[in-house]
């Protein structure tokens, strides 16, 4: 598993919890990515590695799809306790 080569920014409160649930269930980036497009989200690489890393907004659409994905309430995207 690769470690993240830049700080987090701040555009966003999801992004550390997504990655941080997305690799406690062993899902690569390019499969989570993979399951966004096919449920309606067109997103790309690079936009959805800016998500995880905070560098840019993430929205509702993308929040709603993510918590799907990873099979957790939305609100627990924005749990700050687990950074």
């Amino acid at each position: 598993m690769k470690t993240r080569k830049k700080l987090y920014g701040s555009s966003n409160l999801i992004g550390r919890n997504v990655e941080r649930l997305r690799k406690s269930r062993k899902i690569k980036q390019k499969d989570f990515i993979a399951q966004m497009q096919v449920l309606g989200c067109d997103i790309n690489p690079t936009s959805y590695s800016k998500l995880e890393g905070q560098l840019r907004s993430a929205t509702d659409k993308e929040i709603f799809i993510i918590s799907k994905i990873l099979g957790v309430s939305m609100e627990q995207l924005f749990d700050e306790s687990s950074n």
